[in-house]
């Protein structure tokens, strides 16, 4: 579909044109950032990966104590109704679950009447052949705003609340650089503000660990699977910002991007390579086996 006023969105269980998408302003998704929400890609009309987000999503709704009493058929047919009244096999998909209207209270009532809003757009066919969607490699800029400790939001929490990325990313005006690049509160790398990093080193893939405030990315695992399976050496665990600035080659993922080299961190030059242009290709490949069905 291209032309973006005929796109329409679910929203609390009406399919509505997307210039008429809203919900109350009392709603507490509006008023604290009290939802959850996940960022997903359908690719040839399926939604990949869905078990991994669905688990996530049930997570991040544990850790907000809000059971909203949807099952994960109920969540998933949302979606497909979406993606079927826009016409779109291939597509960005965004599902956000709020806990609902409950005005003039900080504490949440323990009895929800929770909203449901689904976004898409549409974006290239994936696997095999197929056309990223980033403009280039990332310039990727380190940041003074630190990632949010667990102990006061585990980063296994996807929320509305994401202002410690937005944050990250303002700062990145001055340079113009594509992401930024969290540390922890003792100066450890974490991730991007909407993305999962990777580098080599010392012929390994290496990552920030789950240990510290990073996200459990679904592409991250993937990737990790990938590697381990083509016997590439992996290391998780802690790093610094020079280990990234003295990598041999490094990429950040997500579902939107995919895997997405970078090309300089911190103004240095660091580029992709040779794992990185493998791991991308073996990741269109299990895309292709995964959603378009096709014999190897």
């Amino acid at each position: 579909m291209s032309d973006e006023t005929a796109r329409v969105y679910y929203v609390d269980g009406d399919i509505v044109p997307a210039d008429e998408a809203s919900i109350p302003v009392t709603d507490r998704g509006f008023l604290y950032g009290d939802a959850a929400f996940e960022t997903l890609r359908a690719y040839g009309g399926d939604v990949f990966h869905w078990g991994a987000h669905a688990d996530r999503l049930a997570e991040t709704c544990d850790v907000l104590g809000m059971d909203h009493g949807l099952s994960d058929t109920e969540l998933r047919a949302c979606i497909d109704e979406t993606l079927a009244a826009n016409n779109l096999e291939d597509a960005y998909v965004r599902l956000s679950i709020t806990r609902g209207s409950q005005p003039g209270r900080l504490t949440p009532a323990e009895d929800v009447d929770p909203r449901i809003v689904v976004i898409v757009e549409p974006l290239p066919r994936g696997g095999r052949g197929s056309d990223p969607v980033w403009d280039g490699p990332a310039t990727v800029q380190t940041v003074r705003t630190r990632r949010i400790p667990d102990r006061a939001l585990p980063a296994r929490a996807k929320t509305h609340n994401y202002l410690n990325g937005i944050l990250a990313r303002t700062e990145l005006r001055v340079t113009g650089a594509d992401e930024a690049l969290m540390l922890d509160s003792e100066g450890y790398v974490t991730e991007g503000a909407t993305s999962n990093l990777f580098f080599v080193a010392d012929d390994a893939l290496c990552t920030p660990s789950l240990d510290g405030p990073v996200l459990p990315g679904i592409t991250r695992r993937v990737v990790l699977d990938l590697a381990r399976e083509e016997g590439i050496p992996v290391r998780e665990r802690r790093f610094t910002p020079d280990d990234v600035r003295e990598a041999n080659e490094a990429f950040l993922t997500n579902s939107t991007w995919e895997l997405r080299p970078v090309e300089t961190v911190d103004g240095i030059s660091i580029g992709d390579g040779p794992v990185t242009t493998l791991l991308s290709r073996l990741y269109d490949a299990y895309v292709e086996r995964q959603c378009y069905e096709t014999e190897e």
